[in-house]
């Protein structure tokens, strides 16, 4: 009869340091591939991969597969359940990077090059890009749970598996995109699609485009295009940007999913014999996974995961112990867990996210984040060559040990390159140029001239000119006085009537986002769609209006919109508002909620409502603005 394995294996001492040495040589492996270790890669490498093949084989020869698998379901279940919880929180954010990745030039391109396939594409997938954001992060969530109690573990094992290797795959795509370089992309447009006859005039000149086939109904044409390299995996939403400053990088993103691949590889191998925790099992690894859980809360500066994560594992045991023949099994589990999950993601997508990460989050200082990021320093370098040994050294041009050097006239060395090294990361700021609410000058209406800063704006666009008659043409108009020439405009055929101020040709537009930043306070309704906004709170916004106007706080709306479509909205709605607009990409990040209401006092966001929670005036006149 063959013995049943057990967590100690041979020895429990030996195995424990096995187990020990392994996890400190992927760490080794994984920090010797990071940039900032360059200059310790082949070091760092050589030492973890030495320690991962001994401590490998020691866990194999003394039977510590049990040991090893068991860790790895501590780490891999709890940074599972933390990951789905911070995706969770936000699943709109989250399908907003699934539609990029659904781009045809995002990943779609790779499945182009890899299999020949010029016609192939996800962007089919862009309308269920929410219902994937949620079914992925519900997944995650339960297969964690699943793994740190021991449930199901064969069928686990395998969806684990199969759901890390295509993450690892999605971020090994990021991590080696080239926008640079091209590929062959197919697609088909109707013959009634203005497209169409754009692209049979295009082929006729652009060698990179090529018609395949045309006929009366469809069109087929080859095209060479860039790739849409996607720079943050989102693989924590924004709360690894919001918590520590700055997302995981493409390449960093990568080895985290390698580590977890590698982890849940252990737990692949042992599935045969790993059996449904006992209770003193439950214990130790709700304390394990639970230690995991209160380290990436910490991380991410958010608590909830800790209490979530005991109410999912807890509540698991409970129903399995308690749910009878229909539920006291790991499905009832599963489905109970499920129901959390879809509570939290109702509620978020209902209002906005439990923990706002982004640089609009209430208690943000608008300033601070519009002028967070800094400026890069860069090194230029010479690049030289040993002709004999294949050697390449770097100079810094302007460096005393260059010129000491006098490598250019030694024989044996020739020239490359001059290289950029970076020395100091350049950092975009967190609120960047996109937030920009402005209207065109030609668009603003009387409801907008009632803003002292619009009648402002326009007023310093004011210039000197003059107005002169066209004597052949017996027309008027009107010339800036810097760009009057009496030579341009002789006598004969112009005549000067008056001197007059007119607005500078070149002010196109009136901005408001300083306005914004800087005004003792202002009531800001954001609108990223306007079309598909839930227009239920409209009287309450009214009403606010009405209130501000009364206490003259300025109340701005900021949407994405055409001029035809914020017309119709005031007629039908009886709402004459200032409006301005503004990118929608922007508009996402702002709010969640379409529409949403923003309380700004002095760059302070101080308060931020969803449309299905919008307060009245007087409510935010004593809870928020006394703050």
């Amino acid at each position: 009869m063959k013995q049943k394995a057990t967590v100690q294996g041979r020895s429990f001492l030996f195995n424990a340091l096995f187990v020990l040495v392994n996890l400190t040589g992927l760490t080794f492996v994984a920090v010797g591939s990071h940039k900032n270790f360059e200059a310790q890669y082949m070091l760092f490498n050589f030492i973890g991969y030495i320690l991962l093949a001994l401590s490998a084989a020691g866990i194999f020869i003394f039977q510590g597969r049990l040991m090893m698998a068991n860790v790895a379901r501590g780490l891999v279940g709890g940074l599972f359940i933390v990951s789905g919880l911070v995706k969770a929180n936000d699943p709109l954010g989250f399908s907003y990077k699934l539609e990029e990745y659904f781009e045809d030039g995002a990943l779609a391109y790779r499945i182009k090059e890899l299999f020949g396939a010029p016609g192939f594409s996800l962007e089919f997938l862009i309308e269920s890009a929410l219902f994937l954001s949620v079914v992925i992060c519900i997944a995650e969530i339960v297969l964690g749970v699943l793994i740190i109690i021991g449930g199901k573990i064969k069928l686990v094992s395998y969806l684990t598996m199969m759901m890390m290797l295509f993450f690892t795959f999605l971020t090994w795509h990021t991590a080696n995109c080239d926008s640079s370089k091209k590929f062959v992309d197919r697609d088909t447009f109707e013959m009634t699609d203005q497209l169409a006859a754009i692209k049979i005039e295009e082929a006729k000149t652009n060698k990179e485009i090529k018609i395949i086939s045309k006929d009366a109904k469809t069109l087929v044409v080859e095209e060479k295009k860039q790739p849409q390299c996607v720079d943050d995996c989102g693989c924590f939403g924004d709360a690894m940007k919001g918590s520590v400053g700055r997302s995981l990088s493409p390449k960093e993103s990568l080895w985290k999913d390698i580590i977890l691949v590698y982890l849940t590889f252990w737990i692949f191998i042992a599935q045969w014999i790993i059996q449904p925790n006992e209770k003193k099992q439950n214990m130790k690894f709700l304390l394990g996974s639970g230690l995991v859980i209160v380290f990436f809360s910490w991380v991410f500066g958010w608590y909830f995961p800790i209490l979530f994560g005991a109410i999912a594992l807890l509540g698991s045991l409970w129903i399995k112990r308690s749910g009878g023949k229909v539920l006291g099994n790991y499905f009832g589990v599963s489905v109970v867990v499920t129901i959390l999950c879809l509570l939290m993601t109702t509620y978020v997508l209902m209002y906005e996210p439990l923990k706002d990460y982004r640089p609009y989050a209430e208690g943000t200082n608008l300033i601070e984040k519009m002028n967070d990021g800094i400026e890069g320093k860069y090194e230029s370098l010479l690049v030289y060559k040993n002709k004999k040994t294949g050697e390449k050294i770097e100079y810094n041009s302007t460096s005393q040990e260059y010129v000491d050097s006098k490598i250019w006239e030694d024989k044996d060395w020739v020239y490359l390159e001059m290289t950029q090294k970076e020395i100091i990361p350049t950092r975009i700021p967190s609120i960047t140029d996109q937030f920009n609410p402005f209207l065109p000058v030609a668009d603003i209406g009387a409801v907008e001239m009632q803003l002292p800063i619009v009648k402002e704006l326009l007023a310093q666009s004011k210039i000197s000119g003059f107005k002169i008659l066209d004597l052949a043409y017996n027309s008027e108009m009107e010339i800036p006085e810097a760009e009057y020439t009496p030579e341009d405009f002789p006598e004969t055929d112009y005549k000067i009537l008056d001197t007059i101020e007119m607005t500078n040709p070149s002010f196109t537009e009136v901005s408001i986002r300083d306005y914004i930043v800087k005004a003792d306070r202002i009531f800001v309704l954001t609108v990223k769609n306007l079309n598909e906004a839930n227009w239920s709170a409209v009287e309450r916004y009214k009403s606010i209006y009405a209130e501000c106007k009364k206490a003259k706080i300025p109340f701005v709306m900021i949407v994405n919109a055409n001029k035809e479509e914020i017309n119709a909205f005031r007629k039908k709605h009886k709402f004459n508002i200032p409006v301005f607009l503004n990118d929608e990409t922007e508009l996402k990040a702002i709010a969640r909620s379409n529409p949403s209401l923003l309380v700004i006092e002095k760059g302070i966001m101080k308060g931020k409502f969803a449309h299905r929670s919008t307060p009245s005036f007087d409510w935010i006149k004593r809870n928020t603005l006394k703050k």
